[in-house]
């Protein structure tokens, strides 16, 4: 594989592996479940920068090429409830995550001002536990507020980009409301607001996606009445 030898790459790098994990726990979270099955072996959840996931079993090298992800998640599975072991395992994936990126750092020699780059690189983003529980709802919903968005979440408007002018509206309301777009993150990938894309708000937990993210395009958005994201839409009881 590519070895990522500065800030940007090893952040890249967390960033493919961490969309990878994402998606194994919540848009593909029915295949995810039935791949840790309790009576295999000590199973792994690895993460590729290519955002690709796989449950196998952990590496053989000793010591390993990359530090290894938590050991036997299978193990827990039937013993936990779903959303309590799926929490557990976003838990030990971020911790893996960011030993992964600082073992990159480690061996390329970052000094003091680029691990704290990388770490305020990483630390923009939410963790996968908050992206797979809602822990960054609150802050979602205080963004969404301001807007007073609530009666236009109906999807024709969920492209946010389309907001007044400046010379339609105050100078001062308008550049507030650009800040706390701004500052508003992707539940999927956790990148920020872009006003030329396409965004969707899910009517359960109130937390905005990019369209591609959740593939969801602005004409099939017009037909839906109440969207439910893919971690709202996997919060079932399991037969």
């Amino acid at each position: 594989m590519d070895i990522p030898r500065s800030v940007e790459e090893v952040f890249r790098d967390f960033k493919g592996r961490r969309a990878a994990m994402i998606k194994a726990l919540t848009t593909d979270v029915e295949k995810f479940y039935q791949q840790c099955d309790p009576e295999k072996e000590n199973l792994c959840l690895y993460g590729f920068p290519s955002e690709q996931w796989e449950v196998n079993l952990p590496a053989e090298e000793v010591p390993p090429e990359l530090p290894e992800p938590a050991l036997g998640i299978n193990f827990a599975r039937d013993g936990m409830q779903e959303n309590d072991w799926l929490s557990l395992v976003a838990v030990h994936s971020d911790t893996w995550l960011l030993s992964v990126a600082f073992y990159f750092g480690a061996r390329f020699g970052f000094d003091k001002a680029d691990r704290k780059r990388l770490f305020n690189m990483i630390n923009d983003l939410p963790t996968i536990f908050e992206v797979v529980t809602g822990g960054s709802k609150k802050q979602t919903k205080e963004k969404s507020s301001v807007s007073n968005h609530s009666s236009n979440k109906s999807k024709s408007n969920s492209k946010r980009g389309s907001m007044p002018s400046k010379d339609e509206d105050d100078d001062g309301v308008e550049e507030e409301e650009d800040e706390e777009y701004g500052e508003t993150l992707c539940g999927a990938c956790g990148e920020n607001y872009a006003a030329d894309e396409f965004w969707i708000c899910c009517d359960i937990c109130e937390i905005w996606f990019h369209g591609k993210c959740v593939k969801i395009t602005p004409a099939r958005a017009e037909h839906i009445k109440q969207y439910k994201c893919p971690s709202c839409s996997n919060k079932r009881a399991r037969p």
